[in-house]
């Protein structure tokens, strides 16, 4: 199959499959773009949303959509990193024995993953990025495709640990769920309060997203699309030359050379799903404040004088 004819298919696919999410989620349709660009680009997402707007049900939904295995985990302050990952035990012949934890999945919902202390959060961080997992000196490969969509709760309260840079970096996107609208939560309301339990059937298997993952890294891409994700990334850089006055003013970190890689990934998928055999400048900007938006740390004065990290990405496209 020639590549033009794939994109084809997987503009069709991608149609049916976002008809067959919103069997089961009403409305959010942008919150379900990006998880799907970040599921194809081959990337991770988090999820940042109040308690009660269907996050668990959405990721549960999408993995059953899609065919695939999935597990939850419900992080909590006594969790430990043996939870997620498995641990060794002696069995009946007094032989060690791996016995894997959830993170052996397709999808994982890493669940309120600022509730639980940084050493079981780092336990995930080789997962996402290596794809592989170290127990006790021995290596195990996690199956492909894999993907990391963790949640969590905006509301600081005690107990809660913020993500560390270096994990926030792992995430493709940075997700806000908003409140939904009037006629979406009397939908909502209808749906939920009543006997009706739609059926969500699986269009694809896990070599179909694969082989869709290997297409989108094949999708040509123009030097000046390159060229302008890059300049877009270095201007979040206060202490790079291209930083316009705002960035100056209200950054004090920008964003890294993964936030340039990540926003080709996304801005080829988002291509391709949308039936373009190649992105141009608008599908970088199509994707590009959820890429960077956990990847800026303003300073004070931003905080101060009301600027959120979306309001000076705007600013900047």
């Amino acid at each position: 199959m020639s590549d033009v004819t794939a994109i084809d298919n997987l503009v069709k696919k991608h149609q049916e499959l976002k008809k067959e999410i919103a069997k089961i989620i009403i409305g959010q349709d942008e919150v379900i773009d990006q998880i799907l660009i970040s599921i194809f680009a081959g990337g991770h997402a988090l999820l940042v949303g109040v308690p009660g707007l269907a996050k668990t049900l959405m990721v549960n939904t999408i993995s059953q959509a899609l065919g695939l295995q999935f597990k939850r985990i419900q992080f909590t302050p006594d969790l430990m990193p043996s939870d997620i990952l498995g641990s060794e035990i002696l069995d009946e012949n007094r032989t060690f024995k791996f016995i894997k934890g959830p993170i052996f999945s397709n999808i994982i919902l890493a669940d309120e993953i600022n509730r639980t202390p940084p050493k079981t959060q780092a336990a995930l961080l080789e997962a996402m990025q290596e794809k592989t997992v170290t127990v006790a000196g021995h290596n195990y490969k996690l199956d492909a495709p894999y993907f990391v969509l963790a949640t969590q709760n905006p509301i600081e309260q005690e107990g809660t640990y913020p993500l560390p840079e270096a994990q926030l970096d792992r995430f493709m996107f940075a997700i806000n769920l908003a409140y939904p609208s009037f006629e979406e939560e009397v939908n909502v309301v209808k749906a939920t309060t009543s006997n009706h339990k739609p059926q969500i059937n699986a269009l694809f298997n896990a070599q179909e997203i694969i082989d869709f993952q290997q297409l989108v890294r094949r999708i040509p891409v123009a030097d000046n699309v390159i060229e302008y994700a890059v300049a877009l990334v270095g201007k979040t850089r206060p202490k790079s030359d291209a930083a316009p006055e705002i960035v100056k003013e209200y950054i004090d970190w920008g964003a890294g050379p993964r936030a340039s890689q990540n926003l080709i990934l996304a801005a080829k998928t988002h291509a391709a799903v949308n039936g373009k055999y190649s992105p141009d400048i608008e599908d970088v900007k199509a994707v590009a404040t959820g890429i960077l938006r956990h990847r800026i740390i303003k300073n004070y004065k931003a905080e101060a004088e009301g600027y959120t990290e979306d309001s000076i990405i705007a600013k900047i496209l």
